[in-house]
C-alpha cells in the first residue's frame, strides 16, 4: 500500500497529527497563498494545497511533483480522467475527489460569468468558459450553446463524447433541441485533444450541415469554436461560416 493513499491509512493515536515540520510547512504555504494568491506559487505548491485535505498526515510534495510529471501542469492534473489519475502511484479516491471538486468549482465559476448574459458582447468570457471546460480533456466533446432572441445564453448542453479524434454529431438532434428550449441562435463548440484547433474536413462538413438545418427552421448559427490546448479557432473569424 502506498503511503500516499490517505484513505487507506489506518490512524493510530501516534499518527493522529502530522510531524511538526509538516505542520510548519503547510502553515507557511497557506500563509503565502493568502498573502499573494495563486500567482505567487508554482504549480507544485498550489497542488500541494489541494492535496493537504486528501492526505492530512504525510508529505505531499513528492506526489504533487509526480502528478505534474505525469500530466504536465496544474490544469491538466485537475482535469485528468479519474481512472488515469488512479494509475499514478499514491493516488486514491480521496485525492481524486479533491481534484474533481476543484475542477467542478472552476467550471461553475466560469459558467456563472456567461449564463443568462448577452454572449456576443462578452465573447472573451465565453471563450474562457469553453477553454476551462474542454481544453484539457483527453477525448473529443461536442457542446451546443443555445441563445434567445437577445443572444443571452439560456442553455449549454453536451451533445456527444467521442474518441481522441472523433465525436458523433447529429444535426437533426441539435436543431430539435434548439426548438425545445425555445432558442433563436446557437453556437457550436468542440475540442481537439491533439491541441491543434485546425478544423478537419469532417468538422467543416458537419458545421455546414447544422447551418443548413438551422436556417431551414429560422435559427442562426453564430459560430463554431474549436478549443485547442493553448488557443481557439472561430469558424466565423476564419471564414468557414
Amino acid at each position: 500500500m502506498s503511503l500516499f493513499e490517505a484513505d487507506e491509512v489506518k490512524i493510530t493515536p501516534n499518527s493522529a497529527k502530522p510531524p511538526s515540520y509538516l505542520r510548519d510547512h503547510r502553515a507557511r504555504l497557506r500563509e503565502r497563498f493568502m498573502a499573494g494568491g495563486a500567482g505567487a506559487m508554482p504549480d507544485y505548491e498550489l497542488l500541494e494545497l489541494v492535496l493537504f485535505r486528501a492526505i492530512p498526515r504525510q508529505d505531499v510534495k513528492p506526489l504533487a511533483r509526480l502528478l505534474l510529471d505525469s500530466f504536465g501542469d496544474f490544469n491538466r492534473v485537475v482535469s485528468a480522467d479519474p481512472e488515469r489519475l488512479r494509475g499514478v502511484k499514491g493516488v486514491g479516491n480521496a485525492v481524486v475527489t479533491e481534484l474533481k471538486i476543484i475542477e467542478a468549482a472552476a467550471h461553475r465559476l466560469a459558467r456563472a460569468r456567461v449564463m443568462q448574459r448577452p454572449v456576443l458582447s462578452g465573447w472573451d468570457q465565453l471563450v474562457d468558459y469553453c477553454h476551462t471546460a474542454m481544453a484539457h480533456r483527453s477525448t473529443e466533446q461536442f457542446r451546443v450553446l443555445y441563445l434567445d432572441r437577445k443572444n443571452i445564453l439560456i442553455a449549454d448542453e453536451e451533445q456527444g463524447q467521442g474518441t481522441v479524434d472523433h465525436v458523433p454529431v447529429y444535426p437533426r438532434e441539435v436543431v430539435k433541441r434548439a426548438l425545445e428550449v425555445n432558442a433563436s441562435a446557437i453556437i457550436l463548440v468542440h475540442n481537439h485533444p491533439s491541441g491543434d484547433p485546425t478544423p478537419s474536413e469532417a468538422d467543416i462538413s458537419m458545421t455546414h450541415q447544422i447551418e443548413s438545418a438551422a436556417q431551414a427552421l429560422g435559427l442562426v448559427l453564430h459560430d463554431h469554436i474549436i478549443i485547442g490546448q493553448s488557443r481557439e479557432l472561430s469558424f466565423r473569424a476564419e471564414g468557414y461560416l
